[in-house]
């Protein structure tokens, strides 16, 4: 088999993974991403047991026990950038044998699960929902960077998207999907929807500072998009890099939101900190 090089698959001195400084052991095959650093110990609390934790720049990771399960928290920081790191080294970790270099022959499958925050882009879901993203619509560019293999839905929505919604001619969007299985799993008392992904928070999310703004209308063009049944309920900076490049390496994704922000009615969370923990508890339970 080809063995990888270690500019491509690059270990410590420890033999654990570079930027995430972990090894097959100290992971579970259920894995919940979070944003914030901070958030890794708000969810690890709720464990029954931790086992392992280990922190490398802004990659905290805590991994323990619910029940008899193993399940990992993980901060992976903000955006698709980051998201591509842990994505890619956590499937190394487990379907790569780090000694030898070489890629397993039978793969493991992980779930993920992201907690995270967004903002909201419809009326009816305000401040303090959950929404459940049923699809990672990327205005960002990293799946581009991949060979990916998009459903018919997929391709349908796609297509439906560039007619109603005009982008820069320089933004290419993709779009991926959760797993059906994870959705099922842990949608109950959650809204449902399409979540477009942001390279950005500012521009990007139709901020507007002392730039101003390339495309001044964006955010009312993601609200009016309808196709069928589906409709862009939120925007943040992960999910679909999440989803594209965790249904491209054979695993399960989902991304549950706390809406925050509601951009329509310029609203904002009185208190950020009791919702989030309000939806960690929803997601651990159901673990």
């Amino acid at each position: 088999m080809n063995k990888i090089e270690s500019s491509e698959l690059i270990l410590n001195q420890r033999g654990a993974i570079y930027h995430l400084d972990l090894r097959p052991e100290e992971i579970g095959e259920t894995i919940i991403t979070v944003g914030d650093p901070s958030r890794v110990e708000s969810v690890s609390k709720h464990f029954d047991q931790i086992l392992y934790k280990t922190q490398h720049r802004e990659f905290i990771t805590h991994t323990g026990r619910i029940g008899n399960k193993t399940v990992s928290v993980i901060a992976t920081g903000i955006g698709p950038d980051n998201i591509d790191i842990v994505i890619n080294e956590l499937d190394a970790i487990v379907n790569i044998d780090l000694q030898s270099r070489t890629v397993k022959p039978e793969k493991k499958q992980l779930k993920f699960i992201r907690i995270g925050t967004s903002g909201s882009l419809q009326p009816h879901i305000d401040v303090d929902n959950f929404v459940a993203s049923t699809y990672g619509l990327g205005l960002d560019n990293l799946m581009h960077y991949y060979p990916v293999q998009q459903t018919e839905i997929e391709l349908e929505l796609l297509s439906n998207f560039k007619v109603q919604v005009q982008l820069n001619p320089s933004i290419t969007p993709y779009i991926k999907s959760a797993s059906a299985f994870l959705l099922a799993q842990f949608t109950d008392g959650c809204k449902a929807g399409i979540t477009a992904t942001c390279p950005g928070f500012y521009g990007p999310q139709g901020r507007n500072l002392r730039l101003g703004l390339a495309m001044p209308n964006l955010n009312e063009q993601l609200t009016a998009f309808r196709f069928g049944n589906h409709q862009i309920t939120n925007f943040e900076m992960e999910t679909s890099a999440l989803y594209g490049l965790a249904s491209a390496l054979g695993h399960q994704a989902l991304s549950l939101s706390v809406i925050v922000a509601n951009r329509l009615a310029k609203k904002f969370s009185t208190d950020v900190n009791a919702i989030v923990e309000k939806l960690i508890k929803h997601t651990i339970e159901r673990i």
